[in-house]
């Protein structure tokens, strides 16, 4: 695999390289028409599209980037996206040098860590070109309309920079942001948000805000992590990268940026100039409706010339946002092993719209393991937000929905093995009474012994090693022919098993 992009026009010339990207010269409209090519593109695993005829604008769009496994693999230059985790583990997993050999490798981690800090630079290619006062013009960027419900058009793959007015920790987030007229847009602050908490922290009501769009893949990446809020989601880009994200100074505002960034939108946000943003098609496949949420009012536009803007569109899974959820529940395992050990592995399927559903899978030990588990999860970061949590024992595959459904169907009884709670949910589901509160719900869809109230539990049926053993010799003497691809179908157990019959 090539290293990761050090910027978006790099990461272009290696998806056009592989194969992953098609550039589309036929003049689109940015309302509604792109959503609907990019939705069709998608469904069908579909590569990353450049548009370089928007209706409207001179810039060229780039979409569905992190639209496939393979996309996001070669975004942060792994084989697997449990390699990216592995990286992580091993300085989350620092432990206080015992030996000469344990003092050098920690070394060698800090010096890694060290090596991954931003980098302060004095001149940058997103300020190429300085727009200020009238000449600020949200006009001239290809910001899409996504839905037909939305009333206007959405900035949706930005990387928000504010930083806490009191401890002056740098957050980076990615919040929708809704075009108002030229000069402002909304954004979409929500009340679990760490913008948000910067926002409320400002002595006089208003902070500086900065927007960087078209990032290489990695630090756009780093802007939706749920990373704690001392932790530096651009150090965390360096550190997954291999090299320091470069930072400039705001021409405008008190702010670093990426120097590499495409576009930069530079301004103020205060918490007494609000009004009413949306409804939004969202990622949970439902308009989310319209709320007050504070206004973006923007003082500069800096960019590189012949910029590329990137964006990006949630709605119905699938869509391009679930492979960015599948890179977070891959690179935050041994974060969250560090919290809970027990826990084998976990999965959070697209279809749960990220807080829907967590599928958990356990080393039990003791009666109740699974309902600790369970309140464990509730208390985790943004995993707090979660609606329901689905535990398993450590032999069943959490990403085989099929199997892990068959686990609840033949392991659970309603009235024992259900835990009804209530906490914080996301304040983009709409099915609670209350906003942003409501009712979770836990599955323990583990073993029972007799301590937990069951009866005597039934041994699962397997085929001996032996007899498997034998027929794996003799397969080929059956002259069983191979199933056809389109025979296969969309059941994801059985498919694994075909192919498995069809290697042998």
């Amino acid at each position: 695999m090539a290293s990761p992009a050090s910027d978006l026009r790099e990461w272009i010339a290696l998806l056009e390289r592989e194969g992953e990207l098609v550039r589309v010269s036929a003049e689109v409209d940015p309302d509604l028409e792109i959503t609907e090519i990019v939705d069709r593109t998608v469904a069908v695993g579909g590569p990353a599209l450049l548009f370089e005829n928007v209706k409207g604008s001179r810039l060229p769009l780039l979409i569905n980037q992190f639209g496939t496994e393979k996309r996001m693999c070669l975004a942060f230059g792994v084989e697997r996206l449990d390699d990216v985790a592995q990286k992580l583990e091993s300085v989350l997993e620092m432990q206080p040098p015992q030996g000469l050999v344990d003092k050098v490798r920690s070394l060698g981690k800090l010096k890694s860590i060290a090596d991954s800090m931003p980098k302060d630079v004095s001149k940058a290619p997103c300020q190429e070109i300085v727009l200020t006062g009238d000449d600020v013009d949200l006009d001239a960027l290809p910001i899409m309309r996504c839905w037909p419900g939305d009333p206007a058009p959405f900035i949706t793959l930005p990387a928000v920079i504010t930083q806490d007015p009191n401890t002056r920790v740098r957050n980076v987030g990615m919040y929708r942001m809704q075009k108002i007229d030229r000069r402002s847009t909304f954004m979409h602050w929500q009340i679990h948000k760490d913008g948000r908490a910067d926002l409320l922290a400002s002595p006089d009501g208003t902070i500086p805000v900065a927007v960087a769009i078209g990032l290489d893949p990695v630090t756009a990446y780093s802007a939706s992590a749920p990373l704690p809020k001392h932790i530096g989601e651009f150090m965390v880009a360096g550190f997954l990268k291999g090299s320091p994200v470069e930072l400039v100074q705001c021409k405008t505002i008190d702010l670093q940026v990426p120097a590499n960034a495409e576009i930069v939108l530079e301004g103020t946000v205060s918490r007494d100039d609000v009004g009413i943003e949306g409804p939004f098609g969202d990622h949970t496949g439902y308009y989310t409706p319209a709320e007050e949420f504070p206004i973006f009012r923007i003082s500069a536009i800096t960019m590189r010339r012949d910029a590329v803007y990137a964006s990006i569109v949630v709605g119905m899974p699938p869509a391009e946002d679930e492979w960015l959820a599948k890179a977070t529940e891959r690179i935050f395992l041994p974060a969250i092993r560090m919290s809970v050990p027990e826990i084998v592995d976990y999965d959070l399927p697209a279809a749960g719209a990220f807080h829907g559903c967590v599928i958990v899978s356990i080393r039990k030990r003791f009666p109740g393991h699974a309902r600790k588990v369970m309140h464990a999860v509730w208390g985790l970061g943004l995993l707090s937000l979660s609606k329901s949590v689905v535990v398993v024992d450590e032999h069943v595959d959490v990403h085989d929905y099929e199997q892990v459904f068959f686990q609840v169907c033949a392991n659970v009884d309603p009235k024992r093995d259900i835990e009804l709670a209530e906490g914080p949910l996301d304040q983009l589901d709409h099915s609670p009474t209350l906003q942003s509160y409501g009712g979770k719900i836990g599955f323990d869809a583990t073993a029972k012994g007799p301590a937990e109230g069951a009866r005597e539990w039934p041994e699962p049926i397997a085929m001996s090693d032996e007899i498997r053993a034998l027929v794996d010799g003799r397969w080929a003497e059956y002259a069983i022919p191979a199933p056809s691809v389109s025979s296969i179908g969309k059941n994801g157990a059985r498919r694994r098993g075909l192919r498995q019959l069809v290697r042998r």
